[in-house]
């Protein structure tokens, strides 16, 4: 990561969370986002998506503290998940707020959230779309724009609420595309919101990486819920 010339307090937070050596995809995807380039990320499932658009976010609110930077995801579960990295990453940068927005939890704590000024919104589609209508977020000032796993968004049938979150976000930004998959529709969507993008792509994409383990347990609609919680009372973590 010293390769990156980051900001110290970047790359003292990465010390601190154990990040020694880039993935693949964080190593190409880096250096062309901190160029202000529009970028597609096409690689599989786990390999570190999320750092490769987080750090050059960061470097960029850094440099410019008038810039706001808005994620996408598809499910609550990344966005949180993406805020807990974001949180980790400002360790040593506690200005730099952060705001998940996702269906499912009381408007009044994002709305507070949300006075704070954060310069990271992270959001599903549709929570973020009921925010706009309230006019309880501003994003004029959303100089980056990230669609994270923009395949699942597209199956999840989110295409429409994108199309409404496009309307309020500066034309004149850059837009990093984050996908597993690839596929007509995807590709008809970086098209559409991309500007001369660079395309960096990491192996096999419609695959989970090596290194997750997945397994298939045969059980009936009755017994699912006896056999879900025997699974997670034999195992640690996600």
């Amino acid at each position: 990561f010293q390769s990156f010339q980051l900001d110290p307090s970047i790359d003292k937070a990465l010390v601190a969370m154990g990040f020694l050596k880039p993935t693949p995809i964080q190593q190409k995807a880096i250096p062309l986002a901190m160029s202000n380039k529009d970028l597609i990320g096409c690689a599989q499932t786990g390999t570190g998506k999320t750092a490769a658009f987080c750090i050059p976010i960061l470097m960029e609110l850094l440099k410019s503290p008038d810039k706001i930077a808005l994620v996408m995801a598809p499910t609550r579960e990344l966005v949180q998940q993406i805020e807990a990295f974001w949180r980790n990453l400002t360790k040593f940068n506690p200005n730099m707020h952060c705001v998940s927005l996702i269906g499912g939890l009381p408007m009044n704590g994002q709305l507070r959230a949300l006075a704070k000024k954060p310069r990271f919104i992270v959001a599903t589609p549709g929570r973020l779309v009921d925010h706009l209508q309230r006019r309880t977020v501003n994003l004029n000032q959303a100089k980056i724009l990230v669609l994270d796993e923009a395949d699942r968004m597209l199956d999840m049938g989110f295409a429409p609420q994108l199309a409404q979150v496009l309307r309020f976000v500066p034309k004149a930004r850059q837009t990093l595309f984050f996908t597993a998959t690839w596929d007509t529709n995807v590709d008809q969507l970086a098209k559409r919101y991309l500007k001369d993008a660079v395309l960096v792509s990491i192996g096999a994409v419609s695959q989970a990486a090596s290194t997750i383990e997945q397994s298939l347990i045969s059980t009936t609609a009755q017994g699912k819920n006896n056999t879900l919680l025997d699974e997670l009372e034999q195992r640690q973590g996600s």
